[in-house]
């Protein structure tokens, strides 16, 4: 296949990637401390170099190959996803982002009047939204208080009864990095027959996850954070037991598996999970997240955790021998790579101000500063960072 990337040198060298090797494919590194990896991550070389390969093949082929894309994409790079997670291919969906999949659950089952679902009041919009709009159906949304920036599975628990049907959460909350105990909660849902939706674009990337640990029903990531994938990809996995609990909300002509036989109009979906995928996916952008998921799978996502991990403790001790007070919960098994802090008098604005300025890069989330270094970060852009804070 003309100018296709389909094997190890889309995504990297002969040699596996380090993490120390890996930093100077990312130009960023080289420029900033850029420590903004959980609202969009910067592109590293192999990423892009995948995207334009992918583009070169439809410039000299027009859709010649699009059969073996959609083999390609189906086979090849879902398994490489499911490696990543912990899933099998045939649970994947591609998806634009966090948000289409999060509305994926919230259109496709089957709501009954009186049905509850289950939410955190510190989620990110893309999962309270769509669970508003279900109040038109008779849906009650229930708000689990947080506690010191944390949600507690005994907090979730006091709230499900025989009417929830549903629990949707953040993985990793955005604003603080909370992590929440997947594994007291799924085995809560398990008990109570209630399904759980998580949406994992903060936790994808920075922290190890296999989802064959945790009864997880659904679950979606963007590829444009943690992931740093090209904007406008990413993944929805639905366990396969769940697979028909869900009527694909939008459907096309990839929603059943016909091939080119167009004019056979019977509607049967596909058997997996692919029948989400109601039209041509984002095949340039899917290149360019294959070529980072390989990054990962080299590196191994238990050694990014440790790393990651290692980053923030030392920005979070060094933090608090400056004076700042720490937002982020802190117990080992609540950390993730995502630290929350503030200064006692200057603004969070003037902050960012002049870390920006000094070449080093940080969001401001609910009123407060926010970090988040990933694996191509290391201990002297976490030292750089805070000789930049002011005192």
């Amino acid at each position: 296949m003309a100018e296709m990337s389909q094997s190890k040198d889309a995504a990297g060298p002969a040699m596996p990637w380090t993490l120390e090797s890996i930093r100077g494919e990312y130009p960023i590194a080289g420029r900033r401390v850029y420590l903004n990896n959980a609202s969009i991550g910067p592109l590293s070389n192999p990423v892009v170099a995948a995207v334009d390969r992918f583009m070169r093949d439809v410039q000299l082929n027009g859709r010649n190959n699009y059969p073996s894309w959609c083999v390609y994409a189906d086979t090849e790079i879902k398994a490489a996803i499911g490696r990543l997670i912990g899933a099998q291919k045939s649970e994947i969906a591609f998806v634009k982002n966090t948000t289409e999949g999060i509305v994926t659950v919230a259109n496709g089952l089957d709501w009954r009047a009186g049905d509850n679902v289950v939410i955190a009041d510190i989620e990110y919009p893309s999962n309270v939204y769509c669970w508003m709009r279900l109040a038109r159906l008779g849906v009650e949304l229930r708000w689990v208080k947080t506690v010191a920036g944390r949600v507690r599975t005994e907090d979730i628990r006091a709230l499900v009864d025989a009417k929830t049907r549903l629990i949707s959460l953040s993985a990793v909350q955005f604003s603080n990095g909370f992590r929440l105990d997947l594994a007291a909660l799924s085995e809560l849902c398990r008990e109570r027959r209630v399904l759980l939706n998580l949406d994992g674009i903060q936790w994808l990337g920075a922290l190890h996850m296999d989802l064959g640990q945790y009864n997880v029903d659904f679950l979606s990531a963007g590829g444009h954070k943690w992931l740093m994938a090209p904007i406008g990809t990413g993944i929805f996995y639905c366990r396969r037991q769940s697979l028909g609990l869900l009527d694909p909300p939008s459907v096309g002509y990839h929603s059943v598996d016909k091939s080119e036989d167009h004019m056979d109009y019977e509607l049967v979906y596909r058997d997996n999970a692919g029948r989400f995928e109601e039209a041509l996916v984002n095949f340039p952008g899917i290149w360019g997240l294959e070529a980072s998921v390989r990054i990962f799978l080299d590196l191994g996502t238990r050694a990014i955790e440790r790393h990651v991990l290692d980053l923030t403790l030392r920005a979070a001790e060094k933090l608090k021998s400056r004076g700042y007070s720490l937002l982020s919960p802190m117990g080992e098994r609540e950390r993730s790579g995502i630290l929350s802090f503030k200064h006692a008098t200057i603004p969070a604005a003037e902050i960012a101000k002049r870390l920006f300025d000094a070449g080093v890069d940080v969001a401001i989330r609910a009123g407060a500063l926010r970090i988040s270094p990933t694996y191509y970060n290391n201990r002297d852009d976490i030292d750089a960072f805070i000789a930049a804070l002011p005192a």
